[in-house]
Order: structure tokens, then C-alpha cells, then sequence
């Protein structure tokens, strides 16, 4: 990887507040910051239960539409 792209993602992961970055002269030393992550995984654990019903619910529904085994889906 080259060090633009290097910097680029960075500057992507500093907007998202996934890292933080200082200046001691000519250096940029970065940091990870777990905070937004944690706060994204604390919202996707409260809404788990609901996504795991829905899809549950998609499942069967798409079983029932799909053709029985022996059949083309076609009525003769």
C-alpha cells in the first residue's frame, strides 16, 4: 500500500472519530478511539432480536414461495 493511500484512509477512519490524531513537530501519530464502535454495537445488540424475527419471518416466507423438489414451478 502507498503511504497517500496509507494517509488517506486514515483521514477517512479521523472523520468517522475512529482515530485521533496529535502533531509533535513534523510527526502525526494516530490513535484508535473504540468509543463509536462501542456505541454501534450497543445500538446493534438492542435491535438484534427484531432484525433475527424479520429475517426469520423473510425465511419461511421465501421457503413457501420456492417450487416443491419434483416440480419446475410449472403448471402443466
Amino acid at each position: 500500500m502507498t503511504l497517500p493511500a496509507i494517509s488517506k484512509h486514515i483521514k477517512v477512519l479521523e472523520r468517522a472519530g475512529l482515530v485521533v490524531r496529535a502533531r509533535r513537530a513534523q510527526y502525526r501519530p494516530c490513535a484508535l478511539d473504540p468509543a463509536p464502535l462501542e456505541e454501534i454495537s450497543t445500538w446493534a445488540q438492542r435491535c438484534r432480536t427484531e432484525w433475527e424475527s424479520r429475517l426469520d419471518r423473510m425465511d419461511d416466507y421465501l421457503a413457501r414461495l420456492a417450487p416443491r423438489p419434483g416440480t419446475d414451478g410449472h403448471d402443466d
